[in-house]
């Protein structure tokens, strides 16, 4: 079988939903499938470039993006997706490809249409919001606890003012494209023979968001985790800390709750130094917080994969503060497989990782979250049962090579012209059956 994995996000320089694409191509090509990458690169010089990763063919698709805002979105979906497909239905058909698999929001429209022009079935993986939302994170207001409830006109006037700042009325009339941009997504998406949804969270979002997408076609398939490499992270040496330590680990921004980190910490009784591995727009204000409140909290910046694993690997509790509706975490799936104990917001996909009170502790105030960093702080035999049970739990459901099985599954029914049996149907309103939907069948 010959697989064609779209994504803008993969290997070396990427993010969490980069490093899940790869573990799932990783673990099909264990399987025997024979596994090509293309990578969208908006704002590169146009035109295909041959490179590799780990042993993968990854074909590069350079395409001009200019900077201007608004402007570049523009290049960046509705462009790309011209250009992208007659690309991928040459590759398609060049290359024998069975099954496409668009892993990312600016590849999957092109990959859904390229493989339905060139008559084999697609997959689309969603890993965030953004079939259902613009900004693809449902804030439309960084200081309010809730979500958006639709994208109307209205609360799209709302979202606008956060992200454009003092001159968000200029942005106002950019909102008719900012809608089309959206419909555009989701009837794309519509047109794919089966959509991967990471988690119950992503799942139920999608049947209330985005009716255009059948609901039978809907599959709960968690991203994965490499526990092998976790394992491996693990036995490098411990970072140059006396003494335990707790860690916040990923991007600095709103979504991420990274606002509310040092007033959780300051309301605790920790006294461990807090390590923060990672960077973006919020690390002058985070640091700023550091200041006021004289703990001892160290920054590392961004690091390579392997060494913020390191620094994950060692630590004794790690802080989850998002804010955001978190899809499926990178950083608590390869905390669980390190049998690390979590203090988290409970946010999106989470609970699918943290059952309270057994495999991590949730809150969904600043004020609980302090009290439960402060239990960990003062309670080693609860963060020995939480992290036994978490790196249990990681084993059973989000091991990468289980993970990638179920993928490979989806692909031959496609192929064997069978319907998926639609996994998260039963859990539409948030039940058992969304649980049922995350088991290997």
């Amino acid at each position: 079988m010959r697989s064609l994995i779209v994504s803008e996000s993969f290997p070396p320089l990427c993010g969490g939903s980069g490093w899940s694409t790869y573990e799932v191509a990783r673990g099909l090509r264990q399987y025997g499938v024979d596994v090509l990458i293309v990578r969208p690169r908006p704002g590169q010089p146009a035109g295909i470039v041959e490179t590799s990763y780990d042993g993968f063919e990854v074909l590069e698709f350079g395409a001009a993006a200019p900077r201007l805002p608004y402007v570049r979105n523009y290049f960046k979906n509705e462009r790309l997706t011209r250009l992208l497909r007659p690309a991928l239905e040459r590759i398609i058909r060049t290359r024998g490809i069975d099954v496409v698999h668009g892993a990312h929001v600016l590849s999957t429209p092109a990959a859904i249409a390229a493989a339905a022009a060139c008559g084999v079935p697609s997959v689309a993986t969603i890993r965030d919001y953004w079939p259902v939302c613009y900004w693809a994170d449902l804030i439309f207001d960084y200081d309010s606890p809730d979500l958006c409830p639709a994208c109307s006109a209205g609360m799209m006037t709302q979202c606008v003012r956060p992200r454009a700042g003092a001159a968000w009325p200029l942005a106002l009339p950019m909102i008719p494209y900012m809608r089309r941009n959206l419909a555009r997504k989701a009837s794309a998406l519509s047109r794919a023979d089966a959509v991967v949804a990471v988690s119950s969270a992503i799942a139920r979002d999608l049947y209330a968001r985005a009716p255009e997408v059948a609901r039978e076609r809907i599959q709960i398939i968690p991203n994965p985790v490499d526990l092998s490499a976790v394992q491996v992270a693990a036995r490098l040496p411990r970072p140059d800390v006396a003494g335990p330590y707790a860690i916040y680990s990923g991007k600095l921004a709103p979504n991420k709750g990274t606002g509310k980190l040092l007033d959780a910490v300051t309301r605790s009784s920790l006294v461990w130094p807090l390590i923060i591995v990672g960077d973006g727009p919020d690390r002058a204000r985070v640091e700023a917080d550091a200041a006021r409140a004289q703990r001892d909290v160290r920054f590392t910046g961004w690091l390579p994969r392997e060494e913020a694993l390191r620094w994950l690997a060692h630590a004794t509790i790690v802080i989850f503060p998002s804010y955001g509706p978190e899809s499926l975490s990178r950083v608590l799936l390869e905390s669980s497989a390190l049998g690390l104990p979590v203090a988290a917001m409970e946010t999106g996909g989470t609970r699918d990782i943290i059952d309270p009170e057994r495999t991590g502790l949730l809150s969904t105030t600043v004020e609980g979250l302090a009290a439960d960093i402060t239990r960990l702080a003062d309670d080693e035999a609860l963060r020995e049962r939480l992290g036994r049970a978490a790196r249990e739990k990681a084993m059973r459901e989000f091991d990468s090579m289980s993970v990638a099985r179920r993928v490979l599954r989806l692909y031959e029914q496609l192929l064997d012209g069978r319907r998926p049996r639609g996994e998260a149907r039963r859990g539409e309103d948030g039940g058992d059956g969304a649980q049922e939907g995350m088991r290997t069948p």
